[in-house]
């Protein structure tokens, strides 16, 4: 017990060598995310970077690419007959091994009975 404090005294002590000096207040920092002036900043800079009348185009983009009804439908139709699908291929694949280890199950249970004939 008294080696095994030891090692990790060591451990510790070797792993605190490794950190530079500043590094609990960074992941305090880091934990806290940037401060009101910084969102502020960031929110002026990126507005510069985009004309005017960006969020306009960018909506007038999305409402020309909207699907039409049919085309929801057929996407609907699709996925629903995915899932069918793989519900079919799943369930003929846990019958195939349920039947293969009933079926294994009685083979023993039948021989077992011809060994008790046999011995009768």
């Amino acid at each position: 017990m008294k080696d095994e404090n030891k090692a990790w005294r060591m451990l510790e002590q070797k792993a605190a060598d490794q950190l530079r000096g500043d590094f609990a207040g960074r992941v305090l920092r880091a934990g806290r995310g940037p401060s009101d002036a910084a969102w502020s900043e960031l929110y002026e800079v990126a507005g510069d970077q985009l004309r005017l009348g960006f969020a306009d185009r960018v909506m007038r983009a999305v409402r020309r690419r909207v699907p039409s009804l049919a085309g929801q439908f057929a996407f609907g139709a699709l996925v629903a007959a995915a899932c069918v699908a793989a519900v079919i291929v799943v369930h003929r694949r846990e019958s195939s091994r349920i039947e293969a280890q009933n079926l294994a199950q009685w083979q023993s249970f039948l021989a077992d009975d011809q060994v008790m004939a046999y011995r009768q």
